[in-house]
């Protein structure tokens, strides 16, 4: 008996499907048995219907089938399926014969039906139990596959669309199971952004607690800007980039939506001085340099500018000459010199050659982006270095010099340079004198130029000598005053006394001002009557006011000699008759010294005692403070030399009573005189002379 419709298989149905000559062989009972079939495999597969995670499994699978694995192998299908598959094909045969006999067929058509039905029946299908499916239609799948499948787990980024909007929250449509929702935050820098536009996003997370897709466009748009920025830096294409905000040592610039670093120097080829400037402007740059591990991304704006110049660069170099007159611009100023742009090379003017004058810095007469024409001078062989002039564009101030000026004519001018030996003085710009230091004073004593003037100071000199064919000029500023010593014989006559100011020390003596223009020599021998100087700064200091007399006068060598003691008189006069030689004074050893002692009379007076005068009675010697009675043995006023004794004062009454005594002895005893007696007598006497 035939098999209600709701048991077919699968099989069974797949295979009335592919075979339309086997459909239109059976009665019109077992069409609705296909009917039936096909309602219960779309009821079975809504309710077999996966979710999203066997929904991708099952795709993924559908979507790379191989025909090998379509034709599955005998031994995979069932015994059980095979059977009924033919107790399917052998119950509807019966039912179209059994219609058939209803109808009153013969049986010649019974016989035909049959040779048809057995000449169209599926054997392939009846023995792997499944259909073949054509390759074309596995690619047809997979492209669908393709184009609208989104697999949620993977960092991807996507293309969606915006299907509707809240105040707070934008719907994107990705083709998944459901879509995805993005904060409208991330989409700040587009204020005009409306349902129906496309959009780069990424999964964020494919549930949330309420099961919500959720997306990210944000972090799309970075992993698309590193990937143009990554681009851009291998193929060296310009990017346009905003620039955000000042940092230090440069600016921040937004590419792509990343924040890129643009060094100070990388914004110009000429020093930025004002960098706000460039705060919210949008530019184009280079990808220098990318660090993938710091995620740090450099870009330069100089880079494009060098490039751009480079060809003017190449042109310019090649049409340099010596002589060459340019316009340029000042692109920065040093202390030695300012560099010049012209127009992509560079060129330097040095101070010297800046201005005929003398000028102490080049911030004095250019500024930052002047221009001005200036002159090739020199280059190297490669025309790297090239050597600028400004000064040359004009005449030299020496070839203007005016007639007027010549030796013995008096000017003015500013001092511009003071050196050990001198000062210049500029009378006219570019035109330079020099006032030695021994034009500066009539003293004979140079000092340095700095006492008499300073930088800046506005002088009058003479002109003492001028050569136009070496561009050399000497001044004298003393020549505006009278020679003092032109009538010194009346102001300074010999013998007179006069007041002058210590200015200079020397081995052998200190000079004295008189004057502005007369000093005169004060000899160390001449400074005390009394103390041994062995250095002026002993007894005098710079600048100390003193009492002198004029000792000699050589006009003709301008020098005059002075004397300081000879202001006063002479103590030796009174001290040679207070010290005179065998008096005696008591006072104390004041020092014990080298082969002796040495004792103070008074400030003046210091007497010296030998060693052998130091001795006493007793036999010991005098100690440093010990009080004693001395004898003034030598007194020289001539080389101020006093020596005095102290033995002396009991040796000599020793002497005395010796003398006495041997008087009295050979009065008395001259006839009573024993030998013993003489003997003792030649003795003590030969004592007193070794002593």
């Amino acid at each position: 008996m035939a098999k209600k419709p709701t048991e077919k298989s699968a099989a069974e149905e797949s295979a009335e499907t592919k075979k339309p000559a086997a459909k239109k062989a059976t009665a019109k009972k077992a069409a609705p048995k296909k009917t039936t079939a096909k309602k219960e495999t779309t009821a079975k597969a809504t309710k077999a219907a996966p979710k999203k995670e066997a929904a991708k499994k099952t795709a993924t699978k559908k979507a790379s089938p191989k025909k090998e694995k379509v034709e599955a192998p005998k031994e995979e299908v069932s015994v059980e399926a095979t059977e009924a598959v033919a107790e399917v094909q052998v119950a509807d045969t019966t039912e179209d014969i059994a219609v058939k006999d209803d109808n009153k067929p013969s049986a010649q058509d019974t016989a035909a039906a049959q040779a048809e039905f057995l000449s169209n029946f599926n054997w392939h299908n009846y023995q792997e139990g499944i259909d073949v499916i054509e390759d074309k239609q596995l690619d047809e799948f997979e492209k669908l596959v393709k184009d609208n499948f989104v697999d949620t787990a993977d960092d991807d980024v996507i293309e969606g669309e915006v299907v509707y909007m809240t105040d707070r929250e934008a719907i994107i449509d990705i083709n998944a199971k459901s879509e995805g929702v993005i904060s409208l935050n991330e989409f700040r820098y587009n204020p005009d952004l409306k349902v129906g536009d496309k959009v780069e996003v990424i999964v964020d997370m494919r549930e949330d607690r309420t099961g919500q897709l959720v997306l990210s466009h944000r972090k799309a748009r970075v992993i698309k800007a590193w990937d143009r920025v990554n681009n851009a830096h291998d193929n060296g294409e310009i990017v346009s980039g905003f620039v955000k905000c000042r940092t230090k040592g440069g600016m921040i610039v937004d590419v792509f939506g990343i924040e890129a670093f643009l060094p100070g120097s990388q914004i110009d080829v000429k020093p930025i001085r004002d960098y706000d400037q460039y705060v919210n402007k949008t530019m184009e740059f280079k990808v220098v340099k990318i660090n993938h591990e710091f995620k740090n991304v450099v870009v330069s704006h100089k880079a494009l500018i060098e490039a751009d110049i480079e060809e003017q660069k190449k042109e310019i170099i090649g049409q340099l000459e010596k002589g060459q007159v340019l316009e340029g611009t000042v692109k920065n100023i040093t202390s030695y010199g300012v560099f010049i742009d012209l127009g992509g090379v560079d060129g330097l003017i040095h101070i010297t050659d800046l201005s005929w004058s003398r000028i102490n810095h080049p911030s004095e007469i250019l500024e930052l982006d002047q221009k001005l024409n200036v002159v090739i001078l020199d280059f190297d062989d490669n025309k790297s270095r090239i050597q600028l002039g400004l000064k040359q564009l004009s005449a030299h101030p020496w070839d203007q010099l005016s007639e007027t000026l010549k030796e013995g004519v008096k000017v003015k001018g500013k001092v511009v340079v003071i050196a050990d030996y001198g000062a210049f003085v500029e009378i006219e710009e570019g035109v330079e004198g020099l006032i030695h230091v021994s034009e500066m004073s009539w003293s004979t004593h140079l000092r340095s130029a700095q006492d008499f003037v300073n930088v800046g100071d506005e002088v009058e000199a003479i002109i003492l000598t001028l050569d136009r064919e070496s561009r050399k000029m000497s001044l004298g500023i003393k020549q505006i005053t009278p020679d003092p010593w032109t009538d010194i014989t009346s102001k300074y006559p010999i013998g007179s006394k006069h007041s002058g100011l210590v200015r200079n020390f020397t081995n052998f003596g200190v000079f004295i001002e008189l004057e502005e223009g007369i000093d005169g020599l004060v000899y160390i021998s001449d400074l005390s009557w009394t103390k041994k100087v062995k250095h002026p700064s002993e007894v005098l200091t710079l600048g100390d006011k003193i009492d002198v007399i004029v000792l000699e006068l050589d006009v003709e060598g301008r020098k005059l000699s002075l004397g300081h003691k000879q202001t006063m008189d002479n103590p030796w006069d009174k001290y040679e008759k207070e010290f005179a030689v065998d008096s005696t004074h008591t006072v104390a050893i004041t020092e014990i010294v080298d082969k002796g002692a040495t004792i103070h009379f008074n400030d003046d007076i210091v007497a010296f005692i030998p060693s052998r005068h130091l001795e006493k009675e007793d036999g010991n010697k005098l100690k440093k403070g010990e009080e004693a009675e001395f004898k003034i043995i030598e007194f020289s006023k001539e080389f101020k030399r006093v020596v005095a004794s102290h033995t002396v004062t009991f040796r000599e009454q020793e002497m005395k009573n010796v003398k006495r005594a041997t008087k009295k002895v050979a009065a008395s005893n001259a006839d009573k005189a024993t030998l013993g007696d003489l003997d003792a007598l030649a003795n003590l006497k030969e004592q007193m002379d070794n002593e």
